[in-house]
């Protein structure tokens, strides 16, 4: 065989290749290769829902969950829970990727969780959405991202939906960057949310400590710590991940501010039971079962 011939093989198999990869990271979104085990058929309904933002300055998506027998019954007012999503997601990656509906049925007929509202925002910013950049969770130069789900959305449920409207009933939480996020924001309005929750997250920004939990919760005031009900997990395999919600841990203790910390095995990662929406779907239950503590704590 002639070596121009070789070369024309080897070249069509790398662009090949090349676009293959391509795909899977910028159009598929790099999906888990072995998705999670669910329950298909959890009478829950998935559905996004929109609404004009003015702190974007234009239409923004929302993923909504209503509990079961919210149609039954008018009268009664329901907890929310806020999913944030990590890099390269959108409004659907907490269904699509890590299936939530199924995470819900379980805990719902476990009565690990009362029935709640569960809202998987679209956190991306002005740029949209990439492999090759984290969402800004915060208000800077792509958007107010943080003025959206902070206080903007917070406002449109509540006016849309039979919400419980003291902050205590109110949990925000997320994987990876949407774990940083869900602090970065929740902090700066305790006012809407009392409950926080990281999964595989970080507590520092290349932002500056202005975006930065591990800054932010130490200027809390007395008061507002006592308010706090915080939930980490972190995978045995994300080092960086593990030792920046360890070292949030410990100042969190240091702080008197209630929180419970555990590590799994895994982490980050496209494939293995423990790796990646695997481990994001199946600690999603833990995460939710504290959360659902502190609700029936408030409702006592």
């Amino acid at each position: 065989m002639k070596i121009s011939k070789i070369l024309a093989i080897c070249a069509a198999t790398v662009a090949i290749l090349a676009a293959g990869g391509y795909w899977y990271v910028f159009v598929a979104g790099a999906p888990q290769l072995d998705p999670p085990q669910v329950e298909r058929n959890t009478g829950l309904k998935f559905e996004l829902k929109t609404f004009n933002s003015a702190a974007m300055g234009g239409v923004r998506t929302y993923g909504l969950i209503l509990p079961p027998g919210y149609a039954q019954n008018p009268s009664k007012r329901y907890p929310v829970i806020f999913l944030l999503h990590g890099g390269h997601g959108d409004a659907r990656a907490w269904e699509d990727k890590a299936a939530v509906t199924s995470v819900l049925h379980d805990l719902y007929k476990a009565n690990q969780l009362p029935p709640s509202i569960v809202i998987t925002p679209d956190g991306n910013d002005r740029r949209g959405t990439s492999p090759l950049w984290d969402s800004q969770y915060y208000d800077g130069p792509n958007g107010k991202v943080g003025t959206l789900i902070g206080s903007e959305l917070v406002q449109v449920l509540k006016s849309r939906y039979r919400t419980l409207n003291e902050p205590q009933f109110w949990a925000m939480g997320g994987q990876s960057s949407g774990g940083w996020g869900a602090f970065n924001i929740g902090l700066r309005y305790l006012n809407n949310f009392n409950v926080l929750f990281s999964s595989s997250g970080y507590f520092t920004d290349a932002s500056g400590p202005q975006n930065s939990p591990q800054h932010l919760v130490q200027q809390l005031p007395v008061a507002a710590r006592r308010r706090l009900r915080v939930w980490l997990d972190a995978g045995e395999g994300d080092r960086e991940f593990l030792a920046s919600t360890q070292q949030f841990h410990q100042t969190l203790n240091r702080l008197g501010i209630a929180n419970e910390f555990r590590v799994f095995p895994g982490g980050h990662g496209i494939v293995g039971a423990n790796s990646g929406w695997n481990y994001w779907h199946k600690h999603l239950a833990d995460a939710l079962t504290y959360v659902g503590q502190q609700f029936k704590q408030a409702q006592g």
